[in-house]
């Protein structure tokens, strides 16, 4: 009991009653705890977590229960949880205090670059909306693990205010609390003080490693050293290296485990971050399931049982400890409780820890706090992330917290630092990170670096760990300084250094952490040290006569901390802008002492092994000799890596502090003096070396002189200059050989870089080298003369730009390569350019941007023109290809806008005034610089030496540093290039030399520039050039604007000779192949398109379509019981041929809303067929056929875009799915006008003279045989699944043609029986299965009606919009029905269609209702009767159109009245409308309804109160549910007909598209019904059968209305991180859980889990929950919206593919996983492609054409 926590006051004696109760209450808790684990049998249970929160929460507030709530409280309820839902103050904003909502998993996080801090300052959705950040440069993401708060409200994270309406920047008082009695503060404390020590006293024994023990002695026992009963459990520990279908099948097999048990152990694994797998008293037993657990790398540990179930408790504990701090007292106060679990843990522990432990940390007396920090990583997944949101919670409580929670982390922070380097397993969750919560608070970090040296501190880490100082799992405190770092030992290869380095850039970049850097030269000498660790890793030597055989990869790691480590370099050297001049140059001699002690090998840092002393040579250049350094780079080691020259270039960068002004002020003359009052002028050159030696190593890398290094070298090549290291590396490197300039004699400097380059020679007249051969000499020139011009032009840092200034400037330049997307943008500058705030803005400023239109374009952005005028071609990131290519935009700019042919590009003064870089123009000056010049022109000049390779790449880089001169210094080099001479170019001047260049006829290329410098002579030296030029300059404007205007003439003369010469090649191409054009979708003699004499070159005859028929639950069917649907219908425009924009995306989206999709119970589930446009003959087709199964049998491994086993193949030509051939001609009986049929009648008369032919017409049994004997009157023969086809493999190509339609058919309905609903006959019968009429062609018409509406009509209706393809598939696919229907009656001329004919009217004729055909007509589909009659009496289809017109007004109004009657109320439908609106069309409607229901007193009695009610809705709604049939009736007259259906009149034509419709197809209208005699007849006969089979009731009626409106998919918001505003909104249904990544059904507007365990249905082929949700939804085909990967997932038949998403970032692009986290928004041409392709069913295709271009092995979703 020595553990028990004390009660202060008094002795026993004095002890009050409460305090003895309050005791009491503890002990009892106490024994609860021990008492369970045997109580439970040692295994954990939701139970036993229930008994551990009913009694913690008694003992925690004991009988004052009632100021915490009100309500009746729950067993296994947390507070915070209970509150939430009975509490209305609950979750309510504290005024005065910052945000510190906590993320949870998945949920969205802003970040604002213009308004924070540093980009660890996140905003919450909630503040983010609620705050103005409009034009900022703002992104989001997604939080992958709970943990991190909003800093909305906190000062110290924001520069600007952001003004959220939630939490203003006021200061208010705390609100005043209600008091708390005084023994309720006394329980609380002593139970929360109780639970914290229980927490710690367990973790003293818990293993801080997941290692398996070796044997017995190795368990670590209970507290006490007792056992209980015995027995050990073995935990599994969760890691990101196993997933879960590794981890289940290896716990089947070494426990032997069911798989549903073993999944359970893994997701609790996953859940939790630990499961326990076996508890067992044998020891042997548990240690060897242990070993063989981890066998595959898994965490294992073995312990005693009852331990086990003491941490169990203890994350119980922690979470009970978290809820406190989220809950109230007194009703509304939040932080009262909040302090009390801070004050607890900021108290020190009761009991001291074990001695082992508490020698590891640094407090003599620990807080709590901190032992909670040390055992952070003895704990699991679960608890862990408990315990941060614990922090946090505590950390915003106020600034003290903040203070003192820093302070308790900083003391513990290198032990930490132990374990997330050296020992955690599950490091996403480590508590390390919680550092970022602290150091990027300002006055934070301002505390622990002056009170915990916490810089000191990171760096000595830094030193320790790279240093491999390593022991007992501990990093050295104190690390030895004369230690070597090995980058093949393990700290290298290690991923988790780089938190390092960023905790230290986070306190870098604090501005007063940077006053102290700069002030106290303390932190830049240590640092400097640390640096020199990292001087000379990794060093390369060329291999000149053999290959490297091995190629090490140890350079990634060394680039890895190189990167991490310029970061924190750039941030130390930026802090020296709150210095001081006289602490900048104390900086400098530090840093500048630092880099000779370690170049000088007299420090310790370099290898010794590897890098010799500096030795030094004498070399003359000209008539001077020079002391310069001696070392070959070819042949030396030279390493990329350098950290105090690049911390040296930083420091030189502030030259605003370097004025001669404020260097005199200290006494210096200039930087040079400062630096040569402790250093000499060796030094200077000792400190130039290491990046000259790397620009030359560069230079001879991209020469091809290290080509034996093989593919490492290349790649540290490529790092180094790479986009997002060379400003933080390379871009270093080349500033310190510019500063050499000013910091010593430009002669000396010149001289020691051509040495370097070991170009002396041949700058000294000598055109051989030693080393260079052939093409390397002169690119090994170009290579130095790139050096020597950005040394001389480049003034970015020499004039200390701002930072607006350079993003724009590099924008500038990465644009002027041409337009380009965003993407492409970010390739081109440097990563620290894009992730400046500026950087949008300047974009906008210099470019326009053009949105992207179409559905494969992306947004591009162009340089504005007048940019163009600040874009250098010699800008120093361009590589010489793009300088090229920046060179002829800039000319072709120029010769636009002047007119001149070739002008000339004058570079731009660098404008540096001020600052030590104003010496940098008197390199112009220089006798080395002169001598530079002429030798680089007279070696390039061709006729004076022997040349084989090109020079124009030379002798433009010399023109122009002479172009520099003449710009900076014309006056001072003028002078020497016409007065200096050099004895080995035949003593000529430089000014001779360029005048021996003009005269030759090569050079044109480069002739106005020549001509610009001799111009530019002129002006100071006139007399010197006149003397020696020899060629008098012509007047170029004259020249060039001739010459253009000649070219002109040329190039229109050339442009006519083409276009004649063209003409005449088509019209001899025309006539020659005029009966042989063809185009992809129809191909005379080959096509769908009708008969024709020539079929091709094939031998075999008789051309067949190829198509596709498909299951398909596209159709949508009116939903019962739910307004909206049928409130939209009221509401749909009265012509579906006018274009119907797509809808307005929401705003937002409500988690109950679905997205207003459909549901996806209430679809008709049918067969759709399609063409692709292309013919195939027969027996061509079966050698296809025959290769597909060849393929498929050669690549076995391979995911094939067809399924042979369903009779699929890819069409050659188009590669769109299919599985059936469709017959493309027909006979003439389709091929007759519809308005004008032989001896037209009219209808009345038609009528009678059916009735008449049917009474003479005798009883056909054999027909008779093959009608269902459901008395629908439908055809057996038609059916899908009929057991009288004929058997044997087919006779004739036509056979062939319906076998595979029969196979294909019949196929998807035996796996259908539970979608189409149709009744199965008895045993014995026919007629099982689709009904094709019904399931296939009226499926297949009503499909393409359902595509063509809002689509404007390009004609008189919508016929005119459909393609003549899709026609001939209706014509084809009744081809198929006639020969279906023809094979059961072989014996008869006509092929049966004379009896099927008069069975088709006999189920139209009322009086023929009886036995065969007893059902009612209005049971049975109108447009499937129209289908029946154009297979087989198309000549009938003018008078069955208007008979199946009123069969289906009937049935909508019967329909309309089951389905109104249902509602709630109609007066909830929108608006009323004016009952004369629709009286043209159907007279007084009321009359007709009521004729209808007259047989049957419920409904009429039910149909009148619904008519009295409706204020015209009523009509609407027929109007709106009829029409479909009537587009659909159009679709298939045209299809039948062989001419174009005929206009309307004119008052149809200026009419609504039911007018029109009703005119063109020759039916009368509603208000002409009275005339007509026979038409009421039949309609009276109709409802008085359908009142005798459905009697007095509306329940079991089977009429189902299809939904009339424009089909959409599900809507997502218009903004994609709305979906994120409420995180129940992607909340999975199957798993309840919030997906990592979820998938948006859009067909019904369901939230799956995508790619996700959890909701994988073992039965199922262990299919995902996306797979198992396209059954029950979209049947074979689905399409789903990835949030998080931002892509679309379509699915077919267990196949699929991702294409784009159809949201698109502020750029115009697509942001794929969302990886640059910008904002994106609903594209409307995307979406409407996307509800397209849905539409015309084209999702198998898009799939198959995916798979079908590409060779996976892993299935489709590795692609």
């Amino acid at each position: 009991m020595d553990w028990l926590p004390r009660i202060s006051g008094g002795s026993s004696n004095t002890i009050s009653r409460a305090q003895m109760n309050i005791r009491q209450s503890i002990e009892n808790l106490r024994s609860l705890f021990e008492t369970q684990a045997d109580f439970n049998d040692h295994r954990w249970s939701r139970a036993a977590r229930e008994v551990i929160l009913t009694n913690l929460y008694k003992a925690f507030w004991g009988p004052y229960a009632h100021c915490f709530t009100q309500a009746p409280f729950p067993a296994d309820t947390l507070l915070s949880e209970h509150q939430s839902r009975t509490d209305p103050h609950y979750g309510a904003d504290i005024l005065g205090m910052p945000c510190g909502h906590i993320f949870r998993k998945g949920e969205c996080c802003y970040k604002c670059k213009d308004c924070a801090f540093d980009d660890s300052c996140v905003l919450c959705s909630r503040c983010f909306h609620a705050s103005n950040h409009e034009n900022h440069n703002v992104t989001f993401y997604l939080a992958l693990q709970a943990g991190g708060c909003c800093d909305c409200g906190d000062r110290e994270a924001w520069k600007l205010d952001a003004a959220c309406q939630f939490h203003p920047r006021t200061s208010a008082p705390r609100p005043l609390d209600r008091p708390i009695p005084t023994p309720l503060r006394e329980m609380m404390t002593q139970t929360i003080d109780f639970a914290i020590d229980f927490i710690l006293d367990t973790l003293d024994h818990s293993p801080e490693e997941t290692v398996p023990p070796t044997d017995e002695a190795d368990i670590l026992g209970p507290l006490g050293g007792s056992s209980g009963n015995g027995s050990y459990a073995v935990v599994i520990w969760n890691d990101e290296k196993h997933s879960f279908s590794e981890l289940t099948s290896h716990l089947c097999d070494v426990t032997g485990c069911p798989e549903e048990e073993a999944a359970k152990l893994a997701d609790t694994t996953d859940f939790e971050g630990r499961a326990v797998v076996e508890i067992s008293p044998e020891v042997e037993h548990v240690l060897r399931v242990a070993s063989r657990l981890s066998h595959i790398d898994l965490g294992v540990t073995v312990r005693g049982a009852s331990d086990t179930f003491r941490e169990e408790i203890c994350s119980v504990l922690i979470e009970w400890l978290m809820d406190l701090t989220r809950s109230l007292i007194n009703e509304t106060d939040a932080l009262t409780l909040r302090e009390f679990v801070a004050a607890r843990l900021f108290e020190a522990r009761n009991k001291p820890g074990s001695l082992a432990v508490t020698a590891r940390l640094p407090s003599t007396n620990p807080s709590r706090l901190e032992w909670l920090f040390f055992y952070h990583t003895r704990l699991w997944k679960r608890p862990r992330l408990n315990l941060k949101d614990l922090y946090i919670t505590i950390l915003n409580i106020s600034h003290s917290h903040k203070v003192e929670m820093a302070v308790r982390f900083s003391a513990v922070y290198n032990r930490l630092m132990d374990s997330y380097l050296l020992v955690d397993r599950e490091a996403e969750t480590s508590v390390k990170y919680f550092a970022v919560q602290l150091f990027t608070v300002p006055s934070i970090a301002e505390h622990i670096v002056k009170h915990n040296r916490m810089i000191d501190r990171l760096l000595s880490i830094i030193i320790a760990f790279f240093t491999n100082q390593i022991s007992n799992k501990m990093i050295d405190i104190f690390p030895r300084t004369d230690r070597i770092v090995n980058v093949d030992t393990p700290p290298f290869r290690s991923k988790r250094f780089m938190p390092i380095f960023s905790d230290l850039r986070y306190l870098c970049v604090n501005p007063a952490i940077q006053e102290l850097i700069a002030h106290d030269e303390t932190y830049i000498t240590n640092f400097v040290r640390t640096c020199r660790l990292f001087v000379g890793i990794n060093p390369n030597k060329r291999a000149v006569s053999n290959h490297v055989e091995y190629e090490q990869d140890a350079w990634i790691s060394v680039f890895n901390v190189t990167l991490s480590l310029s970061r924190v370099v750039k941030a130390y050297a930026e802090a020296f802008s709150r210095g001081t001049t006289q602490k900048l140059c104390r900086a400098l001699t530090i840093v500048a002492e630092d880099i000779l002690s370690t170049c000088t090998l007299h420090a310790v840092g370099l290898d010794r092994q590897r890098y010799e002393d500096i030795r030094w040579c004498d070399v003359a250049f000209g008539d001077v000799e020079y002391s310069i350094i001696d070392f070959d780079v070819s042949s030396r080691y030279v390493s990329f890596h350098h950290a105090q020259h690049w911390l040296f270039a930083e420091l030189l960068k502030h030259v605003d502090l370097l004025h001669r002004e404020k260097l005199a002020a200290c006494g210096y003359r200039s930087v040079r003096d400062m630096l040569l009052r402790s250093l000499s002028e060796r030094s200077i050159l000792i400190i130039l070396e290491f990046p000259l030696r790397v620009a030359v190593m560069i230079a001879q890398i991209r020469t091809g002189l290290w080509v034996r290094n093989g593919l490492a070298i290349r790649g540290q090549l490529l790092h180094y200059r790479d986009y997002m290291l060379r400003e933080l590396c390379y871009d270093q490197d080349l500033f310190i050989i510019q500063s050499s300039f000013i910091l010593s004699d430009p002669n000396t400097i010149l001289v020691t870089i051509l040495r370097r380059f070991q170009l002396l020679g041949w700058f000294s007249g000598n055109t051989s080298h030693a080393s260079y051969e052939g093409a390397q000499l002169y690119t090994m020139v170009e290579e130095f003369l790139y050096v020597l011009i950005t040394s001389l032009s480049e003034y970015a840092n020499a004039r200390k730009l701002s930072v607006d200034e350079i993003v724009k400037r590099e924008a500038i330049h990465a644009l002027a390569l041409g337009p380009c997307s965003y993407t492409d943008l970010c390739k081109r500058v440097a990563e620290r350019i894009i992730d400046e705030a500026s950087f949008d803005r300047a974009l906008g400023e210099i470019s326009t941007f053009r949105a992207p239109e179409g559905t494969s374009d992306v947004g591009i952005f162009e340089l504005k023109d007048e940019m163009f005028d600040d874009v250098n071609p010699f800008f120093f990131h361009f590589t010489r290809n793009r300088r090229e290519e920046v060179e002829g935009i800039l000319k072709a700019r120029l010769t636009r806008k002047t007119g001149i042919t070739n002008p000339v590009i004058v570079p731009k003064r660098m404008g540096i005034t001020e600052g030590p870089f104003v010496a940098l123009a008197a390199t112009f000056s220089s006798t080395a610089f002169l001598q530079i010049l002429v030798f680089g022109i007279y070696n390039a000049m061709p006729g004076i030496r022997q040349t084989t390779h090109s020079s124009d790449a030379v002798l433009d880089q010399i023109l122009h540093l002479i172009s520099l001169a003449l710009v900076e210094q014309p006056a001072s080099f003028s002078p020497l290039a016409a007065r200096v001479t050099f004895p080995n170019a035949h003593n000529q001047t430089l000014l001779q030399v360029l005048c021996t260049l003009e005269t030759m006829d090569t050079m044109k290329n480069i002739g106005t520039k020549l001509q610009w410098c001799l111009d530019v002579f002129i002006q100071y030296v006139p007399a010197e050039v006149a003397a020696v030029r020899r060629v008098q300059p012509p007047d170029i404007e004259s020249v060039n604007g001739k010459s253009v205007e000649a070219k002109k003439r040329a190039a229109k003369a050339r442009q006519a000779a083409i276009m004649k010469k063209f003409a005449a090649q088509q019209e001899s191409f025309l006539l020659n192949i005029e009966d042989e054009v063809m185009s992809e979708d129809e191909e005379p003699g080959s096509s769908i398109g009708g008969p024709t004499n020539s079929l091709g070159s094939c031998i075999f005859s008789g051309l067949w379509a190829l198509g596709l028929v498909q299951p398909s639950r596209f159709r949508r069917e009116m939903p019962a019981h739910i307004t909206r649907h049928v409130a939209e219908v009221v509401t749909v425009p009265k012509s579906l041929d006018d274009a119907i924009p797509l809808p307005t995306p929401p705003s937002n989206i409500l988690s109950s809303d679905s997205f207003h999709a459909f549901p996806a119970d209430s679809t008709a589930f049918g067969l759709h067929s399609s063409f692709c446009g292309h013919l195939m003959h027969m027996d061509c087709f079966t050698v296809y056929s025959f290769s597909i199964e060849q393929r498929h049998l050669q690549q076995t491994q391979r995911n094939h875009a067809e399924n042979i086993d369903r009779d699929e193949f890819i069409c050659p030509l188009c590669k769109s799915l299919g599985n059936v051939i469709l017959p493309v001609r027909d006979d003439l009986t389709f091929n007759q006008s519809f308005t004008n049929p032989p001896a037209k009648l009219s209808l009345t008369d038609w009528i009678r003279g059916v009735g008449i032919e049917l009474l003479k017409a005798p009883q056909d049994r054999q027909l008779d045989q093959r009608l269902d004997v459901d008395g629908s009157g439908e055809f057996s023969f038609w059916t899908a699944e009929d057991a009288d086809y004929p058997s044997g493999p087919p006779r004739d190509d036509t056979r062939r043609m319906v076998q595979t339609l029969k196979t294909a058919v019949q196929s998807v309905s035996e796996q259908s029986r539970h979608l189409h609903g149709r009744p199965e006959p008895s045993i014995g019968s026919r007629g099982a299965g689709l009904y094709l009429p019904k399931h296939l062609v009226a499926y297949t018409i009503s499909c393409m009606e359902i595509s063509q509406r809002g689509i404007a009509r390009s004609g008189y209706t919508l016929v005119d919009g459909i393609s003549d393809s899709s026609m001939h598939l209706i014509r084809a696919s009744l081809v198929s029905l006639r020969t279906l229907a023809g094979m059961q009656f072989p014996d008869r001329a006509d092929g049966g269609r004379t009896a099927i004919r008069q069975a088709v009217m006999k189920r139209m004729m009322p009086q023929w209702t009886r036995d065969l055909l007893r059902l009612p007509l209005f049971d049975r589909d109108p447009l499937t009767l129209l289908v029946e009659v154009c297979a087989v009496t198309p000549d009938i289809l003018p008078y069955a159109t208007p008979l199946m017109y009123y069969a289906c007004l009937a049935r909508t109004c019967l329909g309309l009245i089951h389905l109104l009657s249902d509602l709630p109320s109609i007066s909830e439908l929108p608006y009323p409308i004016p009952d004369e609106e629709h009286n043209d069309l159907f007279g007084d409607i009321r009359v007709f309804v009521l004729s209808l229901t007259r047989h049957s007193p419920v409904v009429e009695r039910i149909t009148s109160q619904i008519l009295r009610s409706s204020s015209g809705r009523f009509e609407k709604l027929v109007y709106s549910f009829t029409l479909p049939f009537l587009r659909c009736a159009a679709i298939l007259t045209r299809a039948v007909t062989a001419c174009p259906l005929p206009e309307p009149t004119r008052t149809a034509y200026h009419s609504s598209e039911y007018a029109r419709l009703l005119d063109v197809l020759g039916i009368p209208p509603v208000p002409e019904l009275p005339q007509m005699e026979g038409l009421q007849t039949v309609l009276a006969g109709w409802s008085e059968t359908y009142a005798e089979v459905h009697s007095n009731t509306l329940f079991d009626y089977s009429i189902k209305l299809e939904v009339p409106s424009v089909y959409r998919l599900a809507q997502l918001p218009y903004a994609l991180d709305s979906l994120f505003m409420d995180t129940n909104t992607l909340r999975c249904q199957r798993c309840k859980t919030i997906p990592v990544d979820a998938a948006i059904c859009m067909f019904c507007g369901t939230i799956c889990c995508y790619q996700m365990h959890c909701c994988v249905d073992g039965r199922q082929r262990g299919e995902g929950e996306c797979n198992l949700h396209t059954r029950v939804c979209g049947g074979i085909v689905g399409l789903y919206y990835c949030v998080k990967r931002c892509a679309m997932l379509y699915l077919y038949a267990g196949s699929g593919g991702v294409g784009p998403s159809p949201y698109l970032d502020v750029h115009g692009e697509v942001d794929f996983a969302m990886r640059r986290g910008r904002r994106q928004f609903l594209h409307p041409r995307r979406l409407e492609e996307l509800s397209k392709l849905w539409m015309n069913h084209g999702i198998p295709t898009f799939v198959a054409r995916k798979l079908d271009a590409v060779i996976d092995a892993g299935g489709w979703d590795s692609i």
